[in-house]
């Protein structure tokens, strides 16, 4: 189903969650540009997915074709300098004395939705879509509902826009975003995404497991293969 004639600006980074909101944003609009944030991350290997997939989505579905647009690549490598997260350096994922995992990159979601915002301005469109979910954020504060909500509202008031957020896996688990991936494309696309996408946070891509690349044993492996498990068994 398509929002009447509107354009929308996908966060994606080339990891799964985003992937699959890519799909998502193109059986909607009319109109899909995406971008992505080199911050200097760890696993910048999904950056070199991003191109890939993104050639390989659009021979899934003609009208998605004709619906894809410009890619974007910002650097925010500021965000490596004010932070010291297993990320960004070389460190043990570890949990950090206030509960959360050291992983977590303090401000990065709410720069990535204000630089996103700035650009869609001047692209001209106005929805904006990340991958974003409460079900299994390992307590990122930026990834709650409230917090997306709060930061519509902020950079429409300070933008004079009237951008909306689009956080399509917001209430779903890993297994249910497998499920949405095959609603949206089938088969196909549930393999375009366990192939072509790059989650594991140490940036282990060249063993390549039934869920996809990674080394099996980062959070982010851990969240993908539990997901893929469940996705699986559930098809008998």
């Amino acid at each position: 189903m398509t929002i009447g004639d509107t354009g929308a600006l996908v966060l994606f980074s080339g990891g799964q969650d985003s992937a699959t909101c890519l799909a998502w944003a193109l059986e909607r609009f009319d109109t899909v540009e995406t971008v992505g944030f080199d911050y200097g991350q760890r696993h910048r290997v999904e950056l070199e997915c991003r191109g890939d997939f993104r050639a390989r989505i659009v021979d899934l579905n003609p009208a998605w074709a004709a619906r894809l647009g410009r890619d974007h690549v910002l650097n925010l490598s500021v965000l490596g300098q004010v932070s010291e997260t297993a990320l960004t350096q070389e460190a043990e994922i570890v949990l950090r004395a206030d509960g959360l995992p050291n992983t977590f990159v303090p401000g990065r979601n709410l720069m990535f939705f204000t630089l996103a915002a700035a650009l869609a301005s001047r692209r001209q469109l106005r929805h904006l879509v990340g991958g974003m979910c409460e079900t299994d954020y390992s307590g990122y504060p930026d990834c709650r509902d409230d917090t997306l909500k709060a930061l519509q509202a902020t950079l429409n008031l300070g933008m004079g826009s009237r951008n909306i957020i689009h956080t399509p896996l917001m209430w779903i688990g890993k297994a249910q975003t497998w499920d949405l991936a095959e609603a949206l494309g089938g088969v196909d696309l549930v393999d375009l995404v366990r192939t072509g996408t790059h989650s594991c946070y140490l940036g282990e891509h060249t063993t390549l497991h039934d869920w996809g690349y990674g080394c099996g044993d980062c959070p982010a492996c851990e969240l993908r293969k539990g997901g893929w498990e469940i996705f699986k068994s559930a098809k008998g």
